[in-house]
């Protein structure tokens, strides 16, 4: 975890800020090992996808294969948003789901608690308090 966070300098990506580790339970399957989650904010000179091709780098460095969607993996990355840009295209941001996510908002909302969402135009306070998905997020004690 805190290695591929110190990987995000060599692709250019300066972290300016980053939440604590929450857990949640695995998805699809609950059974499996906890996830762990937490939100860095990086600044960066890299266009959104030049950024989003840095983070599928590290996770490729760290044994991510893409082989099927929702496999297990070792690493999950996600381009959240870019500050206030809407996308919507080949990438889509911000993120579609991420604000249904308590594991995604409560870490943002730790480190950016008024950040606002460029569609909803709701804080990420706000959206982290509503959502609904992996509601069992929680700060991770220690990991």
């Amino acid at each position: 975890m805190e290695a591929a966070v110190s990987a995000l300098a060599g692709e250019g990506m300066a972290v300016v800020a980053r939440s604590g580790w929450w857990t949640s339970a695995a998805w699809p399957d609950p059974t499996g090992p906890a996830y762990l989650n937490g939100v860095v904010l990086v600044e960066t000179a890299l266009a959104p996808a030049e950024a989003l091709a840095a983070l599928h780098r590290i996770e490729a460095e760290f044994g991510r294969a893409r082989a099927e969607r929702n496999a297990a993996r070792t690493l999950d990355l996600d381009l959240i948003a870019y500050g206030r840009m809407v996308i919507d295209g080949d990438l889509v941001l911000p993120h579609p789901r991420a604000h249904e996510r308590l594991f995604v908002m409560g870490p943002l909302a730790e480190v950016a608690a008024e950040w606002v969402h460029p569609v909803l135009g709701r804080t990420a306070a706000e959206l982290a308090a509503e959502a609904s998905v992996g509601s069992d997020a929680r700060p991770a004690p220690n990991p």
